[in-house]
């Protein structure tokens, strides 16, 4: 029986985040095909880690592991997930659109003579068996979507932007984990993997934080920064901003927000003094509750907000970190 397979990362000894909201997308995906969903992992089939693979149940999670997969190279993840691929035949795979699936996936589909669907934003199901999924894809920095359906007899290959898919709850169920280890040669690898990229420990990351208070243009200088820093704080939240605050220097790049910075799907963003240009969208729209604060009852930013405060920044942040300050004691 075919399936939907998703292959996660794993980074930092923990499954990513964006990982889970590929394995969302890939339940969307099989609940309309009426597909069961099997998760493949390069990893040791003995790694603590498979127990805690969260979200619907799937039904089978395949260990991929051998000695030429411990470091990280294109040629050996290719050749690997074809073989996998070769083993299980699914009808889809699903993976998160990161850095790394970015550098092999298109080998993968050039191997397997198939296209692949990058950076899927959206999946649209239609009724019935014979009816093919429609998959998203934004062009000119989110300006167009752009809509994609596989027609092909063979696999479907498709990634998933980061923020674009909410992450399943948690849930339990029984599972088999099967480990797979492919025929993998040394004369294959031609890539020496060097030592992994550190990112600065100063970086932050605006993916992983729960609460965001991003500010815009709206709190007209640097000077009154401290008013959003003192919400983001009472509300236990990470500080972020769009792109005039960052390119003024205001507050560092990597606090941007938008498709020439974080993309970020955060449980609470609030928005202040962003009036909401589709380049900042972009990377918030897939926040789970947006919040927007803006004295212009027109902005943009109202359009994708579930809640919208109208009116003076500078009256209402204030307010609002009295009350939360005073609700928290």
């Amino acid at each position: 029986m075919s399936s939907v397979l998703v292959i996660l990362e794993i980074k930092d000894r923990i499954i990513s985040r964006i990982s889970w909201e590929a394995m969302a997308a890939a339940h969307t995906l099989a609940e309309s095909r009426g597909l069961p969903v099997d998760i493949a992992v390069v990893t040791s089939p003995t790694n603590p880690i498979l127990a805690k693979i969260q979200g619907k149940p799937p039904r089978t999670i395949y260990a991929v592991d051998h000695k030429l997969l411990h470091a990280y190279t294109s040629d050996g993840y290719t050749e690997a997930c074809a073989q996998l691929i070769a083993h299980v035949k699914p009808a889809y795979v699903v993976l998160p659109h990161t850095y790394q699936v970015r550098d092999f996936a298109p080998r993968l589909a050039t191997r397997l003579k198939q296209v692949l669907i990058s950076d899927v934003t959206g999946i649209e199901t239609h009724a019935g068996a014979s009816a093919a999924p429609t998959f998203i894809r934004q062009l000119l920095q989110g300006k167009l979507n752009a809509r994609y359906s596989h027609t092909g007899t063979g696999v479907c290959l498709l990634s998933v932007q980061a923020g674009a898919f909410r992450a399943d709850a948690p849930a339990g169920g029984t599972t088999t984990v099967e480990h797979f280890e492919p025929k993998l040669d040394a004369a294959q690898i031609r890539i020496q993997p060097g030592e992994p990229f550190r990112a600065s420990a100063q970086t932050v990351d605006l993916g992983s934080a729960s609460i965001l208070v991003s500010v815009g243009r709206g709190i007209k200088e640097e000077a009154n920064l401290p008013i959003v820093q003192e919400l983001a704080t009472a509300l236990g939240a990470e500080l972020a901003a769009s792109r005039p605050i960052c390119d003024a220097g205001w507050l560092p790049m990597e606090r941007q927000v938008g498709s020439s910075g974080q993309t970020v799907a955060p449980k609470v963003y609030l928005a202040v003094g962003i009036s909401g240009a589709i380049q900042h969208l972009v990377g918030m729209k897939g926040s789970q509750c947006i919040v927007a604060i803006n004295k212009d009852e027109n902005a943009p930013i109202f359009e994708v907000a579930d809640y919208g405060i109208v009116g003076d920044l500078f009256e209402v942040v204030p307010a609002l970190t009295a009350a939360v300050r005073k609700v928290k004691g």
